[in-house]
């Protein structure tokens, strides 16, 4: 019956329809302008859509692109924030995300759920049909919710079947780009333990500068010597006509002698494998020096579906002692094209100082190192190539109940979790359930929850990352700052009641406000650590109230706020 009442929908929206897959409208009635582009690189991501200028402000009207029904509204502290998703006849689905709110229909739906299951983040799908739209009506308002860096609309294309991002710039959205990738750096890359790079087995950095319509190398040479298989890679950025925004570039193709080896192109994405957007990186250079550096070859446990035809996985083994012809190349959605050409003269294998380490990790199988103290596990493709795990340990610092261990090191980009067990040095029986691991900056002694649990003698958890772990106690609740009501009685705003709350290791877990002890909705903005009731129908106007408000951490401190407040 639902499968049957779907079709029907769709059938009915197309009715009304004259839209084919290209003829979508503009999500806003400003003229489009981006500070954010398909593909670009972001934390742990590529990004999946476009980021839409609203001249520096919140609340303009935000419109549907097609004819269509919603099919999905999420509102979280992080990601898209506020998000509203709509399904269309023609295979997709477009997404808007960083809204201030909703059309007033669907808001005040939206709000009645958050109550109904006393919640601020909520993932709501509507009844098949509750919400048919109209190409160009207005559905939200564009805002700054969620991850978002300033005021702007967040605007994805999907295909629907698969929920696949598409680049909407070729779905119809031709921005004015008459401006070419801009490229300040080549990196070089020995990809094999005979490998070298100037004599050098390690990766290389050649400035480039741009010379008779082409990037080359500076200085005198423009020839690299090296030996091996060898990889590229290009720090580069784009431009649209009328912003100063960085963006990234569309296609990379690289060629050899004229033979095209590999093509990188930022047409569809795949969310199941954004965590491999690290591999296409060149990770350390983006965590050391904030470069981000495309690679243009892949890595062995690397599956993007970005590649096309590549031969040797975009790698090239240069021993045959001659000079070979690299030409880069880089485009933007428009086509507008860079060049960076250079020479690479095959020299000779040299001998290469033999290398110490713990452990042969390979990216293909299951991995573990473990001692008295510590086990680390790495399932099966955690890597992305194989890696000479080194292993140390050292004293614990005053604040930790272990010692540290140093399980390689923070610059290893991993596509599964590791999970990390740590043995205490002196953990007292009260402050188990307290326990957790973090990572520490041995520079500064700074620390970093990974979280985790006590259990059987032993702190575990499961880490993004690999670095240096110890065991540490979480036993301070966090703070909460009014900013309303500053001394528990006085109202000082009109509409709102605000919070700051912040946490100092384990983070916020949750939060609840009751008001004359009715729950009540606060919603809570994590990048600016803000909690906001906005007065609406569940309070009384005239009255003097009792707030409450209990702000928890993941390790369960809890602190309690209560104040006395006429409104």
């Amino acid at each position: 019956m639902k499968r049957f009442l779907y079709s029907f929908v769709l059938l009915l929206v197309s009715t009304f329809s004259f839209a084919q897959f290209s003829d979508f409208a503009s999500p806003i009635n400003n003229k489009i302008l981006l500070n954010g582009n398909f593909g670009e690189i972001r934390g742990n991501h590529f990004h999946a859509g476009i980021d839409i200028k609203t001249n520096g402000t919140t609340g303009l009207p935000v419109c549907a692109v097609q004819n269509g029904f919603v099919s999905r509204i999420t509102i979280s502290s992080t990601g898209y924030g506020n998000a509203i998703y709509i399904e269309h006849p023609s295979g997709y689905t477009s997404v808007y995300g960083h809204l201030l709110r909703f059309s007033p229909e669907i808001q005040k739906w939206v709000h009645l759920q958050q109550y109904e299951q006393r919640t601020f983040e909520i993932n709501l799908e509507p009844k098949i049909g509750q919400f048919l739209v109209t190409k160009g009506d207005t559905i939200a308002y564009s805002g700054n919710s969620g991850n978002s860096g300033g005021p702007h609309l967040h605007f994805e294309l999907r295909k629907t079947e698969t929920q696949h991002p598409i680049n909407p710039l070729f779905l119809g959205y031709n921005v004015s780009d008459a401006i070419k990738p801009v490229v300040s750096n080549l990196y070089v890359y020995p990809l094999s333990n005979e490998s070298n790079i100037q004599n050098v087995h390690k990766k290389q950095r050649f400035s480039l500068a741009l010379a008779n319509g082409s990037y080359h190398i500076k200085g005198n040479s423009e020839i690299i010597k090296g030996w091996g298989e060898i990889g590229f890679g290009v720090d580069a950025l784009d431009f649209f006509d009328g912003s100063p925004n960085k963006c990234g570039v569309y296609k990379i193709e690289l060629r050899v002698d004229d033979e095209l080896i590999n093509t990188v192109a930022f047409y569809e994405l795949d969310f199941n494998k954004t965590r491999q957007s690290n591999s296409q990186i060149d990770y350390e250079e983006l965590l050391k020096n904030n470069r981000k550096v495309h690679k243009t070859f892949i890595d062995p446990g690397n599956t993007l579906p970005i590649y096309i035809n590549p031969i040797k996985r975009g790698t090239f083994s240069f021993t045959d002692g001659q000079k070979h012809f690299v030409k880069i190349s880089l485009y933007d959605a428009q086509l507008n094209r860079s060049d960076i050409v250079f020479s690479l003269l095959s020299t000779s294998k040299t001998d290469l100082p033999e290398e110490k380490y713990t452990s042969l990790f390979r990216y293909d199988r299951n991995n573990e190192f473990k001692n008295n103290e510590v086990e680390l596990k790495l399932p099966e493709e955690a890597l992305f190539t194989d890696l000479k795990f080194k292993y140390k340990m050292t004293p614990g610092i005053p604040t930790t109940f272990s010692n540290i261990h140093h399980l390689h090191h923070y610059l290893i980009p991993l596509n599964k979790n590791a999970e990390i067990r740590i043995k205490p040095t002196s953990l007292p029986e009260r402050l188990r359930d307290k326990a957790l691991l973090a990572t520490v900056d041995l520079a500064t002694n700074k620390l970093v929850s990974v979280g985790g649990e006590y259990s059987m003698g032993w702190v575990k958890a499961s880490s993004k990352v690999l670095g240096n772990f110890c065991i540490v106690a979480d036993t301070i609740a966090p703070k909460i700052n009014s900013l309303s009501i500053p001394d528990n009685k006085t109202f000082t705003d009109k509409q709102q009641i605000r919070f700051r709350i912040t946490d100092n290791l384990s983070g916020i877990k949750s939060y609840n406000g009751s008001i004359d002890d009715r729950w009540v909705l606060f919603e809570y903005d994590a990048k600016d650590n803000l909690l906001i009731y906005h007065f609406d129908e569940y309070i009384d106007k005239g009255h003097s109230h009792v707030l409450k408000l209990v702000v928890t951490d993941n390790k369960d401190n809890a602190r309690i706020y209560n104040a006395t407040f006429n409104y």
